[in-house]
């Protein structure tokens, strides 16, 4: 079992630390968590992108661009439109991760419990 946390890094002294906080502060934007947020279905054009997250699109493109750069998005080209989408699925991932840390905040019951007791009936 100790050998399995070594090999994916995830002992406090692992190489992947510092990398990982870089993550973190790559995600520490409301802008680039609703891109992620828009992106968890499928790819998107950045004019599409603007639209659901309420910026112009230069601005979206600059948060691309850094994502890109960060590898958390990736592109396709389909003529003169450029598609963005998720690298992979573990951005998405932190970003729930992170609004259902930011439920339990607000005290109660976080939402994301309710849908799961209803879930498991």
């Amino acid at each position: 079992m100790y050998a399995d946390k070594q090999i994916c890094g995830r002992e406090p002294d692992s190489q992947y630390v510092e990398l990982a906080a870089e993550v973190f502060g790559m995600l520490a934007d409301a802008t680039r968590v609703r891109i992620i947020l828009a992106l968890r279905d499928g790819e998107l054009p950045v004019n599409q992108l603007a639209e659901m997250v309420r910026k112009s699109p230069a601005a979206v493109s600059q948060h691309l661009a850094k994502m890109r750069l960060g590898r958390l998005v990736t592109t396709r080209q389909d003529g003169t439109r450029v598609f963005y989408r998720l690298e992979n699925e573990h951005a998405s991932r932190l970003v729930t991760d992170a609004i259902f840390q930011a439920e339990h905040s607000l005290g109660g019951t976080p939402r994301h419990h309710h849908s799961e007791s209803t879930d498991a009936s």
